[in-house]
């Protein structure tokens, strides 16, 4: 059987968005549900595309769609932990990018989830596959990371 990797570090990620739990996201466990970490990582990765002025998620001619996504549970979290969500990009393409995502607890060091999704640029009319523009490799290169 094939060893499991182990959750990241903060130091394993490039950029960093806070975000607050509520009480709904705790599911009749007593902690977050499994779906929830797929909302964070949407939050994070889009809170930063629109915070960085590529994405208008009301009138840009482009958009991003999630065609691809995961996540692996290390810890617990629960409502009122404060997470935070570091990001990375491990694949960037001509029209696609691969994010990786990992949550923190409170001020955890080692990541309590990680997860990736892929977001495809379309063009919001034709709902097809475009190149990214220059002002959105300009922002994701940086975050690109090698293995």
């Amino acid at each position: 059987m094939m060893e499991r990797e182990g959750p990241g570090k903060r130091s394993d990620y490039e950029v960093f968005r806070t975000i607050g739990t509520r009480w709904s996201d705790n599911d009749t466990y007593g902690h977050m549900n499994n779906v929830i970490h797929y909302s964070l990582f949407d939050t994070a990765v889009n809170g930063f595309l629109i915070e960085s002025g590529v994405l208008d998620i009301k009138g840009g001619a482009e958009i991003f769609l999630v065609v691809e996504t995961g996540c692996r549970y290390y810890a617990e979290m629960t409502f009122p932990d404060v997470v935070t969500a570091g990001i990375r990009v491990a694949k960037l393409g001509n029209s696609s990018v691969r994010y990786e995502i990992g949550l923190f607890r409170n001020d955890d060091e080692t990541a309590a989830a990680e997860g990736f999704f892929i977001h495809v640029n379309i063009d919001r009319l034709s709902r097809r596959a475009v190149p990214f523009g220059h002002a959105v490799r300009r922002l994701l290169e940086p975050l690109l990371v090698t293995s």
